[in-house]
């Protein structure tokens, strides 16, 4: 039995993958639904914001530049899935395996410390974005009984703290193999609320009988207000795209017929177009029905007063929708520190006993106490920091920044060149060079524009 077992480990074969893992069952359809419960999140409501403040050429044109961008970064990552054989070669479970394999450890360590930074930084975003949903759905009862101009205030700190009670329930989750449920429903929530904000869009659109907004959007009195803000919408939209730091860590649920990494194109393409047509509508209805007054949060800024039980539905779906997700966006945080403890602490029962626990209506799972202890506290520290900098639009656009030409552009390109062998200033390690560099560009300019609202903001 063993040497059977052996045999059906080393070709792949029976219930074991090549590596020796649990044969993975992943297929299109369930990376669509992980990729579109990592980019459709809170990034989608700022939208129209960063429309109103690009106009009606610049706003579009921008997003769907980073649309394709997005797609081409995800191909290049995708074939990093394997070394040195995209399609035979040794598995890279996560990110920063792929850097290590491709460029080696002092670029796995700056990648390493970006990808956490990143990751660690969204899931401050949906605390405080979960939190603001919270208070929209009692504004939004408040005014509907009081008035549209009644002075309906609520706290964020308590609801970000419910919210992280809420996280470290679900931090019980072993894993992402296991969470194929969540993303579903995140889904299916990133959808409706999605809809909701386009109808209610369309809706005050027919209702004011024209198209607001203008082709070079918001006016300021100040060139320089003007150029911080365009910054900080480019900010904002490069937060609303990239799933790189997930890319590879979805990509591993996948199973290895058809080739992975032929299976995970195609999800991107199919996810991303569904993505850019929801994010293009929303983007466009809400700055065609508020015009210069677009607010920084479309569902919770207040743009839309009536009716009152369909913004909250809305925003219970947002909430519902940010609880997947903040899972999706902690759990390579998790599995690195479930990796590092096993390897650092292989006789410590504290860091390796599981205990089965049951609880009424729930089914049976495995308790650890280094992983309670350790998820707890990361789950404390993301809500603590996001009571301190509870700034959504700002928060968004300096993630963008630190997410995407590093970690979506920088290394995938570079690893892509490793991994390929293109020689340098051949025309492909051009064109690569000359990508790179844009993207770059992109980055600094909303890292600057972001960084100068959380300051405007935390000290005026």
């Amino acid at each position: 039995m063993d040497v059977m077992n052996s045999l059906q480990i080393r070709s792949g074969t029976g219930a074991y993958d090549d590596d020796g893992h649990v044969k993975r069952k992943g297929t299109v359809r369930s990376a669509v639904a992980h990729i579109i419960t990592a980019v459709i999140g809170s990034g989608v409501l700022s939208l129209a914001w960063s429309t109103s403040q690009l106009g009606w050429i610049a706003g579009p044109i921008t997003l769907l530049c980073l649309a394709i961008i997005t797609y081409v970064s995800s191909c290049l990552l995708s074939d990093c899935y394997r070394t040195p054989d995209p399609i035979t070669g040794k598995r890279n479970y996560s990110y920063m395996d792929a850097v290590r394999a491709n460029l080696g450890n002092k670029s796995t360590w700056f990648a390493g410390f970006l990808q956490f930074l990143a990751l660690y930084g969204t899931c401050i975003a949906y605390v405080i974005t979960t939190a603001t949903s919270l208070r929209a759905i009692l504004k939004s009862n408040c005014y509907h009984k009081e008035g549209h101009k009644a002075s309906c205030e609520y706290g964020d700190s308590l609801y970000m703290v419910m919210f992280g009670l809420v996280q470290i329930l679900m931090s019980f989750i072993p894993d992402l193999h296991n969470m194929a449920w969540v993303s579903v429903v995140a889904a299916i929530m990133s959808f409706t609320y999605s809809f909701i904000g386009l109808g209610l869009g369309i809706a005050t659109v027919i209702k004011n009988g024209r198209i607001m907004g203008s082709i070079t959007g918001v006016a300021t009195n100040k060139v320089a207000d003007k150029i911080w803000l365009v910054f900080q919408a480019l900010g904002d939209i490069a937060f609303s795209y990239p799933y790189s730091l997930l890319l590879l860590e979805i990509q591993d649920t996948l199973k290895s017929s058809p080739p992975e990494n032929q299976t995970m194109k195609k999800a991107s393409m199919i996810a991303i177009l569904i993505t850019t047509f929801f994010y293009l509508c929303c983007g466009c209805f809400g700055y065609a029905a508020f015009g210069n007054s677009t607010p920084g949060n479309l569902l919770t800024g207040f743009g839309f007063y009536e009716p009152f039980w369909l913004v909250d539905i809305a925003n219970v779906c947002i909430i519902v929708h940010l609880v997947g997700g903040y899972q999706i966006y902690c759990q390579p945080i998790y599995n690195v520190a479930d990796r590092w403890r096993s390897r650092k602490f292989p006789n410590n029962g504290f860091v390796n006993n599981f205990y089965k626990v049951k609880l009424p209506l729930l089914p049976t799972f495995n308790f650890n106490l280094f992983r309670f202890c350790f998820r707890t506290i990361f789950v404390i520290s993301t809500t603590g920091v996001a009571i301190l900098f509870p700034y959504f639009n700002q928060v968004l656009g300096v993630l963008g920044a630190i997410n995407f030409w590093p970690l979506a552009i920088l290394f995938p390109v570079e690893m892509y060149l490793v991994q390929k062998k293109i020689e340098a200033w051949s025309s492909k390690w051009i064109v690569l060079r000359i990508f790179s560099f844009g993207c770059f560009l992109v980055t600094l300019m909303g890292f600057v524009g972001s960084l100068e609202g959380i300051i405007r903001q935390k000290f005026h």
